[in-house]
């Protein structure tokens, strides 16, 4: 019978990632089409195709498919840095926001945006060089969750404090640094706080997928690795795998991926706790499946939320961050009392 269940899981794969793909191209459509004024979906398609009036041209190609396509790439990306985290740790609550990883990289960034900006509040380097600053920020929260946590790193409940007290500290550092400046676009370090799409360009997106899609790469290349049983201790062993080896370099990975995602948009959370388990049920526990259903899934609610606020509160620009979480931390808290009933 477990055969039997298996083998339909893996049939059903295919079609609900079909599925999703086309959800998520049906959303980019809708996030572009809707907004202060309506444009038709046939006049977008125009647009993309290189007709259409210069006016629309303007607010299709430099307002809103680039906010769309931002939030793809980084929803996607928080969501399979989720993914990661959930199955090498064997922990439901695993994700970067939990561990400190969004607001190590929020640190990173505003730390790169104060020390770097001169008295007239100029940035004194190439904004490029902002994804490395978050990376380094992400990669430092989630090594000290796990360095403080030790040997009792699979534990739920010592993971979520630690990561709480780490993001709690790197939240106030933030503060600290906004306060005293002089900080390059002091409006662009406080939207890391909650987290948005818009103000976005097509340079930032560019640097983005240059260094997202590498990180992507080496993820599926890494999921390979992983054995049928989560990685655990009898399973790593058997397959001659350095489990401790390579957990800090799936640590690492998904401390990159979260910080690249990041690292224009803000610190957009829950989006990597909901979608791997939502992909879970979607299409089981097939890993690669599992890998390309929870980035899609990020990509639609990223996606989802900003069209959300858009529509909801025009012309107001108010922060998709706030949906992913007032959707996500009751699911987060329905995951932790969940847990505590599972563990008695």
């Amino acid at each position: 019978m477990s055969g039997l269940t298996s083998t339909l899981t893996t049939a059903r794969a295919p079609i609900a990632l079909a599925v999703l793909g086309s959800i998520g191209l049906l959303l980019a459509l809708s996030g572009v089409a809707f907004g202060s004024s309506w444009i038709p979906l046939d006049q977008v398609a125009s647009v993309i195709l290189g007709a259409g009036e210069k006016t629309q041209k303007l607010i299709v190609l430099q307002l809103r498919l680039p906010r769309v396509a931002i939030a793809a790439l980084a929803g996607g990306g928080m969501a399979v840095a989720g993914f990661l985290l959930q199955k090498i740790t064997r922990n439901a609550l695993a994700s970067p926001g939990v561990l400190g990883v969004i607001d190590g990289a929020a640190l990173g960034v505003v730390v790169f945006l104060a020390v770097l900006s001169n008295e007239s509040n100029t940035l004194v380097t190439s904004i490029g060089y902002q994804p490395l600053a978050a990376m380094a920020g992400a990669v430092l929260g989630i090594g000290l969750v796990f360095l403080l946590s030790g040997r009792q790193s699979a534990s739920a409940v010592r993971l979520l404090l630690f990561g709480i007290a780490i993001a709690a500290v790197f939240k106030a550092l933030v503060m600290v640094m906004m306060l005293i400046g002089p900080i390059y676009r002091t409006s662009q370090a406080a939207r890391w706080i909650a987290g948005a799409v818009n103000e976005i360009n097509w340079s930032e997106i560019q640097i983005t997928l240059l260094m997202l899609l590498p990180l992507l790469a080496l993820a599926v290349l890494a999921a390979r690795k992983m054995p049928p049983a989560d990685l655990d201790e009898v399973s790593a062993r058997s397959i001659g795998l350095d489990l401790p080896i390579f957990r800090v370099l799936i640590f690492a990975l998904a401390a990159g991926l979260t910080a690249v995602s990041v690292a224009f948009v803000g610190g957009v959370g829950f989006i990597g706790l909901m979608a791997p388990h939502l992909a879970r049920l979607v299409v089981g526990r097939n890993i690669h499946a599992g890998l390309f259903a929870s980035f899609l899934l990020g990509a639609i609610m990223l996606i989802g939320a900003d069209l959300i606020v858009r529509v909801l509160f025009s012309p107001v620009e108010v922060p998709a961050g706030t949906v992913t979480a007032v959707i996500g931390a009751p699911y987060f808290l329905f995951l932790l009392m969940s847990r505590q009933r599972h563990d008695g």
